[in-house]
């Protein structure tokens, strides 16, 4: 038990790296392609362009990444702080400050949070902006000084200790072990300052009494980094599969390493890769007796050769092929033995993207509240609208809760309306701290994809373990009549289901578009056929702003919240097939349904949805067939 919780703990810290660092994967490609073509040894120099390099490596990707720790922490406004904290950090140090900024960022998030909780509830009206701002200034300013007085100091002894470290292995003949230190200083992004800072003046004293050093090869090895990479094209799944082939490219051959760093934190048992390639590599050039003239600069393939002594080739090969090989094996079988888990990427590896925080799916807060099965009548699904993906949600619990024979309700409800009586309330992680707000006496759990998603099992096989009994008649005699409202609704006859669905209302075999041209053509058609208002258009645009309406298995819901509703004259919804599909952030979705819901009319026909996407054969039917008449009847049955 403890080795599984140790191993849960390592998991989760692994997948909040990633959580900060994956959304920023442009921006590293960005830097990336910008210093292997311009930097004076890049493919065309270009001095003015270069200076683009160390401004991006010194403040933007720290501050990215920062800010996106922040963001997970606690908002916006945790964002904002991280970033600002980090500052501190930034000036505070002369190398680049990815540690500090993975330290701070989360920081800034979790100490902005605690102080709006001190005033929650304690400000006047009308000054809530004044004491927001006030605070978010106060607090940012402390925390960068804070940095700035105490994390610089700490990584530069960090650095200063690995000097130390590869020293020791070197004097004692241990050199393929100090892959050791070297692999993961390096995946902290300390590349630079243990190559250039260590290993560069033991090489060039080496070099210049025998003429070449192996000192030059240690950390600039590309072999390991592209093992890695190689692992996770062929066995990964969603955006860090397609993602890999072009990282390949920058690392192997535009020798960027770093690329290939966020994709070891997003899964820090990959450590056991890199360094089980570098130490390989390592032996191998030692094997061959081989070095290089001069560190390589950047570290690509075609650097090393022109620094490769004659006489010294197959050695650097052979080297280079023994640390891919070594680090692909090992990264392989980690890799599969986590899809095959569940543990990240657990959907369509054609259309999907990773799932950086897949740990979340059944997240609970340390200390947070946790219900017992016989606490539990009454489960809540609960989004921005309350009648589109929370609707599809509770339709695919409901099914498991009923096989597992619980008697527990499950409704889905917006945010803003979660009954008071709610036991356990699921939401999207970026919408649970607005949920944990309005029903606090709830237990929450985070989840990335109402749709594809392992929460649901573990929830049901939960409760079933702690024996749920039967409430059925307490439950039913203690309905609301807004309940059995829902009730009725959600068991409307076909009758309801066509006036909802209309079949003009289904387009099928579009040709690809833009996603804002996809809502409006969805949005056109609920106007035309009266409802709603020309504005709920507009409302569904700025709700794609806000966050996707992608919901997983090539369906996207769009749809408005909020005030919009006053927009909507009667229930409708139109579908849209895009047999190539539409982008939606990096997914594709081949349906593109609007949603119109003044009450629950409509959700027998998501629930429709729901069950026939779970049908790989009928999903891709329906995402290709130019048959009206079946797409209409899967849909409103």
């Amino acid at each position: 038990m403890q080795k599984s919780s140790f191993q849960n703990k390592v998991q989760s810290f692994g997948r909040f790296l990633s959580g900060m660092v994956m959304p920023n994967i442009g921006a590293f490609i960005a830097w990336g392609l910008i210093t292997a073509f311009f930097i004076p040894t890049g493919w065309i120099p270009n001095e003015g362009l270069a200076g683009l390099v160390g401004p991006m490596i010194t403040y933007l990707l720290p501050l990215l990444i920062a800010f996106s720790g922040g963001r997970l922490v606690a908002g916006i406004r945790g964002g904002v702080i991280g970033a600002v904290a980090t500052m501190g950090v930034i000036v505070g140090s002369d190398i680049p400050m990815f540690i500090g900024a993975m330290v701070m960022g989360p920081f800034g998030g979790w100490t902005i949070k605690k102080v709006d909780q001190i005033f929650e509830g304690k400000i006047k009206s009308g000054f809530e902006m004044l004491v927001n701002n006030f605070s978010a200034g106060i607090v940012g300013g402390l925390l960068a000084i804070l940095a700035y007085q105490i994390i610089g100091p700490v990584v530069g002894g960090l650095n200063e200790a690995l000097r130390l470290g590869v020293n020791a292995f070197v004097s004692r003949g241990l050199l393929p072990l100090a892959s050791i230190f070297i692999e993961p200083a390096k995946i902290l992004f300390l590349n630079n300052a243990i190559n250039h800072g260590v290993l560069g003046p033991l090489g060039i004293q080496e070099a210049a009494e025998t003429g070449k050093s192996i000192f030059f090869m240690l950390e600039t090895n590309p072999g390991p980094g592209l093992g890695i990479l190689l692992a996770y094209w062929i066995f990964a799944k969603g955006m860090v599969k397609q993602s890999a082939p072009g990282a390949i490219i920058i690392h192997f051959f535009g020798g960027i390493h770093e690329i290939y760093f966020p994709y070891v934190l997003m899964k820090p048992s990959l450590l056991l890769a890199v360094i089980g390639g570098g130490a390989s590599g390592i032996f191998t050039f030692r094997l061959f007796n081989t070095g290089l003239v001069a560190t390589p600069s950047p570290g690509s393939i075609f650097a090393y050769l022109a620094m490769t002594p004659r006489g010294n080739y197959l050695g650097v090969f052979a080297g280079i092929l023994v640390a891919t090989a070594v680090s692909f094996l090992i990264a392989s079988a980690l890799i599969k033995r986590s899809v095959a888990r569940g543990d990240t990427m657990e959907f369509e590896s054609a259309q999907s993207k990773v799932r950086e925080q897949k740990g979340k799916d059944l997240h609970m807060e340390k200390g947070a509240k946790k219900v017992t099965a016989s606490e539990v009548n009454k489960i809540v699904f609960a989004c921005d609208a309350g009648m589109g993906s929370s609707a599809m949600g509770a339709g695919k619990l409901r099914k498991k809760i009923e096989a597992a024979g619980l008697d527990i309700e499950v409704v889905n409800k917006a945010i803003n309306e979660i009954p008071e009586d709610a036991q356990i309330v699921i939401t999207h992680q970026n919408l649970t701290s607005r949920a944990k707000e309005k029903a606090p006496q709830a237990e929450h759990i985070s989840i990335q994809d109402f749709l594809q998603t392992p929460a649901y099992d573990q929830l049901v096989e939960r409760l079933t373990r702690e024996g749920a009994d039967s409430k059925k008649e307490s439950k039913n005699e203690s309905k609301t009549l807004e309940e059995k409202e829902t009730e009725s609704s959600s068991s409307k006859s076909v009758s309801s289901n066509q006036e909802i669905l209309k079949k003009e209302n289904i387009k099928l075999g579009l040709d690809s578009v833009e996603r804002n041209e996809a809502i409006k053509m969805a949005g056109e058609l609920l106007v035309e056929s009266g409802y709603v208002d020309q504005d709920y258009i507009e409302a569904m645009l700025d709700r794609e702003q806000e966050m996707t309406t992608y919901i997983g298995q090539g369906v996207a819901i769009p749809h408005g919240v909020g005030s919009a509703k006053k927009k909507i004259n009667k229930t409708g919804i139109s579908i849209l097939q895009f047999p190539d599909g539409v982008d939606f952030e990096g997914e594709k979705a081949y349906l593109v349904i609007a949603i119109a819901g003044v009450g629950n009319e409509h959700l027998k026909v998501l629930a429709n949805l729901s069950e026939l996407i779970e049908e790989n054969s009928t999903a891709e039917k329906l995402r290709t067939t130019d048959d009206l008449d079946y797409f209409y009847e899967k849909f409103t049955l």
